[in-house]
């Protein structure tokens, strides 16, 4: 929805030396007026990560400016694997569940747990068409890799992955799909609950809802402890 404000995905500003966050802000908004309406819910990274608005920058920096949230090999966009055998990835090709589920289980699991978010025909009393998602992709899989790895850290899983789908998503289509293989049945649910939970507050993935009679950005929220800085 930024993007559609502003009317451009990125551009250069020059700022003088010691200028904050906020003072990219500011200037942002004086380009495209437009981005002031969002600034309240608006978070900012700077150079991937999440930042303060008091952050001082550096010449180079890259500051994206990101709504609240509602791209590897082959498929993969963006992807992360690392030696606990975790999985996080960004595709525009459809979500092979079965691939992922193969990918996260072992002998020692007891249980193994699939969420997957399909996209339904309607919403708010209005018929849905068909979906868009959007990303800023070098983050969001990072943020989807950091927060996946705490959450099998926090509930003592074995493995956890999540694939998200971006593009356009017709009806009954897999927009995510989170793994959760665990020795134990409860820690696999309660893990996999937090992961699209945090996932949708978290992650800056965004969606546009298609409708008979027009289509919109989904306004979100961010996690308290991002919305604050």
């Amino acid at each position: 929805m930024l993007k559609d404000a502003a009317g451009v995905a990125e551009a250069q500003l020059e700022l003088p030396e010691g200028a904050a966050v906020d003072a990219a802000m500011e200037a942002a908004e004086a380009k495209w007026p437009e981005l002031a309406r969002h600034r309240r819910s608006t978070v900012v990274a700077v150079n991937q990560r999440y930042a303060q608005k008091t952050d001082v920058l550096r010449d180079g920096d890259e500051v994206a400016l990101l709504p609240p949230v509602s791209g590897g090999e082959g498929p993969w966009l963006q992807a992360v694997e690392d030696e606990a055998g975790h999985f996080f990835g960004l595709t525009r090709e459809p979500i092979d569940t079965e691939w992922l589920r193969a990918r996260t289980a072992q002998p020692q699991d007891g249980a193994v747990v699939v969420f997957e978010g399909i996209v339904r025909n309607h919403s708010g009393g209005r018929r849905t068409l068909y979906l868009e998602y959007e990303c800023y992709e070098a983050m969001a899989v990072r943020v989807m890799a950091e927060m996946g790895r705490g959450i099998a850290a926090k509930h003592g899983v074995s493995r956890v992955g999540i694939a998200h789908r971006l593009g356009r998503l017709e009806i009954g289509e897999s927009s995510v799909v989170i793994v959760v293989a665990s020795p134990h049945r409860q820690a696999a649910f309660d893990a996999a609950l937090e992961a699209i939970n945090r996932l949708k507050k978290e992650v800056p993935v965004w969606k546009k809802e298609h409708f008979e009679d027009g289509a919109a950005w989904v306004e979100g929220e961010w996690d308290s402890s991002i919305a604050g800085r």
